[in-house]
């Protein structure tokens, strides 16, 4: 039974961290591409915290989560 508990805790483990693996070859409706990049939401909402969506700053910001702006 505890052989039954802990395979079952370890597949749980591995499904609730799989939700964190990063985009590959990605693109957005609003002109951004990424290439293993954070999540666009995520990136994009981190940014906005700190940057104008419509600055240069926003632009790097995103560059360093891994997304650039066509």
């Amino acid at each position: 039974m505890k052989r039954l508990f802990l395979t079952a805790s370890l597949i749980a483990a591995g499904l609730a961290t799989s939700a964190c693996v990063t985009i590959i070859d990605a693109t957005h409706e609003d002109g951004w591409r990424a290439r293993a990049a954070t999540p666009f939401n995520e990136a994009r909402d981190q940014c906005r915290q700190t940057a104008d969506v419509r600055s240069r700053a926003f632009q790097t910001c995103m560059a360093e989560h891994g997304w650039i702006r066509d």
